[in-house]
């Protein structure tokens, strides 16, 4: 007999869609200006996508979170080589307004990266959270040696 409940894992994959969506976002707006307003704006959109990839990683089980991590990594690689052709190379070939590609590239490539990030670091965390000691503080001052203080 088992002494845990098993419960299945669920998967919200929107929370993942609309986390790439904000990232892409806001490395559009920080890519295209350098002024105070759409900084923060692109910073509070990262962090609304990070809070939402911790709630996608609670959600998902260590395997789901790894293999997602790494084919977002497999990704920004992929995506990261258009940078080393050149953006305004690519987007002078491509139909259209070269500018549109850029920016499309550039929100791209942040989208992943922050992800990829994130979701790695999410895994470090579950992972380093299950090599963590189960010895909880009762049992260790139980263990420890009495103090020399008087306990009234």
């Amino acid at each position: 007999m088992h002494d845990v409940i098993l419960t299945p894992t669920r998967s919200d994959r929107l929370l993942v869609a609309v986390s790439l969506a904000l990232f892409g976002v806001a490395g559009a707006l920080s890519a295209s200006v350098d002024e105070l307003g759409p900084t923060l704006g692109a910073t509070t959109l990262a962090i609304a996508g990070v809070y939402l990839l911790a709630k996608y990683a609670n959600s998902v089980s260590r395997r789901t979170l790894a293999a997602l991590a790494l084919v977002l990594w497999i990704g920004f690689l992929a995506v990261a080589t258009l940078h080393v052709i050149g953006l305004q190379t690519i987007g002078a070939a491509v139909p259209g307004p070269s500018a549109v590609f850029v920016i499309a590239a550039t929100a791209a490539t942040w989208a992943l990266l922050l992800t990829a990030c994130s979701t790695t670091a999410f895994l470090g965390f579950r992972e380093y959270g299950t090599t963590v000691s189960t010895e909880t503080l009762d049992e260790q001052s139980i263990e420890s040696e009495p103090s020399d203080y008087s306990t009234r």
